[in-house]
């Protein structure tokens, strides 16, 4: 089993791979899939903003490409204090691939919060929100 700093690390290594000429504001990503490989993404802006990629959409969509699709942890690093949460959009994706997901938000300084997607995203909405 990855280490939390372990993933960290992974996540970290990934953030300097970021493109971010706009924002200034890297994040990497490093996910546990369910097999145990690890996948990384970062974010990728764009000059039309809303095209821009997370970095935890990143990773995962690295992960279901390989075949994953499910999540057991995920770890963020971003330049943040304190450390910057996933937004809302990632926090429903990490929660289609992984409702019982461990995240685990750092910062560049250091400081780790370990929660839960059930905890960030209360109520989630899932495919049985579309079974009639």
């Amino acid at each position: 089993m990855v280490s939390d700093a372990e993933l960290i690390a992974l996540a970290t290594e990934a953030r300097d791979n970021a493109y971010a000429p706009y924002s200034k504001f890297k994040v990497g990503a490093a996910l546990v899939a369910s097999s145990g490989k690890v996948y990384v993404g970062c974010n990728v802006e764009n000059a039309s903003y809303p095209l821009t990629v997370c970095a935890e959409r990143t990773a995962i969509g690295t992960a279901v490409a390989a075949g994953e699709t499910e999540i057991v942890r995920i770890a963020v690093i971003a330049d943040s204090d304190p450390p910057a949460s996933p937004c809302g959009g990632c926090r429903q994706v990490i929660f289609e691939f992984g409702p019982d997901a461990v995240v685990v938000i750092a910062s560049t300084a250091g400081h780790v919060h370990t929660t839960d997607i059930r905890t960030l995203l209360p109520d989630g909405f899932d495919g049985a929100a579309l079974r009639r």
